[in-house]
């Protein structure tokens, strides 16, 4: 049987971007590192996965949560470092 961490290993984004989806889309994480893996799958996802952690930035910013958005700007950076195509203007 599968566990969380083995299907978010084969994802091909970190936990933490696993969490800024399931943040942004209001659903589980085993449901978010399936969104993951499909989004991943093309530079329009990946662009798509690039916005869901900017906007939850954003929220995070908005409702004065620092710490959480400091957070949120790490996995940013690593997920745009592992991730180039979603750092390509449109």
């Amino acid at each position: 049987m599968l566990t969380f961490d083995d299907c978010q290993a084969l994802c091909g984004v970190s936990k933490g971007v696993v969490a800024a989806i399931a943040e942004h889309e209001h659903i589980p994480q085993m449901a978010a590192a399936e969104m993951a893996n499909y989004l991943c799958e093309n530079e329009a996802g990946e662009r798509c996965i690039r916005r869901y952690i900017l906007d939850d930035i954003a929220k995070a910013e908005g409702r004065g949560d620092t710490k959480h958005a400091a957070v949120l700007r790490a996995v940013f950076c690593h997920f745009v470092e592992t991730h180039p195509r979603a750092a390509r203007d449109q």
